[in-house]
């Protein structure tokens, strides 16, 4: 269904008042110092899922900086390794073509796969959250945690450690992050935050800052019982308005979407 030209324009509208809102307050919207500059207030981060991934191909420089164009607050994104050692943008494990990426030189990917340093580059203005992907039912499984150490220095040698922070379905690889950086914010990713494990109380005990549920799994109980505990809540992938304003009415902490100007939209 497209979108009427009355919605179109609305959605512009918000993005353009969302980056004169940046502009106003002098601040970058990363993700600790949006935090940090407004704490005490109900603010919504809104974060473009692999960019604006609903107008451009995912996990491009053209969706993250689509995602920022759109009134975005961050983006989130996929780290994965070749098998000569870079950090690569894409979420699947497989290219288009059915190539694995851990056992694909970096010099033969696609030009648009984008390596881990340019994409953070392309979010100067923007927080990120990078996911590694890393599971053990997946090629390129690393139990080492050396995919974890490398993200690390990744993230530090492009001086954005203030405004990343990490996610990943794995707990031991986001422990691994923590160890090599305490004061890297990371979060813990998951399906559902009761099942297999109280995903809040593992969150607390391993000392990470967030959980990252599934939206339909989340309610005001999850919410609350987080925040009650210092864990903050960010929840994906909602492209719907009405569930975008009722997770907001109950002070998740960011709304991770493919559409960032609608979701600013509904916001606002």
């Amino acid at each position: 269904m497209q979108r009427s030209g009355f919605a179109i324009h609305a959605c512009e509208t918000a993005a353009r008042e969302a980056c004169e809102f940046r502009n106003k307050v002098k601040v970058a919207p990363g993700y600790r110092r949006v935090k940090e500059k407004f704490r005490g207030f109900d603010m919504t981060l809104i974060i473009g899922h692999r960019g604006a991934s609903a107008d451009f191909p995912e996990n491009t420089i053209a969706a993250f900086r689509g995602a920022s164009d759109q009134g975005a607050d961050g983006v989130e994104l996929d780290v994965r390794q070749t098998c000569d050692g870079a950090l690569v943008v894409h979420h699947e494990p497989v290219l288009g073509d059915g190539r694995a990426i851990w056992h694909t030189r970096s010099a033969d990917l696609p030009d648009s796969v984008a390596h881990l340093s340019d994409a953070l580059d392309a979010c100067a203005a923007m927080t990120v959250n990078v996911e590694i992907k890393n599971s053990p039912d997946e090629a390129g499984f690393d139990p080492t945690g050396d995919l974890a150490r490398r993200t690390v220095e990744a993230i530090a040698a492009a001086g954005r450690a203030a405004e990343v922070l990490v996610s990943c379905f794995d707990l031991a690889t986001i422990g691994e992050v923590r160890r090599c950086e305490p004061m890297l914010d990371t979060g813990y990713l998951v399906v559902s935050p009761a099942q297999p494990i109280d995903a809040i109380a593992a969150a607390v005990d391993e000392g990470h800052r967030a959980i990252h549920p599934w939206h339909p799994t989340v309610d005001r109980d999850v919410v609350e019982r987080a925040h009650a505990v210092g864990i903050e809540v960010n929840v994906w992938t909602v492209d719907d308005p009405e569930r975008i304003r009722e997770l907001a009415s109950w002070g998740v902490d960011a709304i991770i979407t493919n559409r960032p100007a609608a979701a600013r939209l509904a916001l606002s």
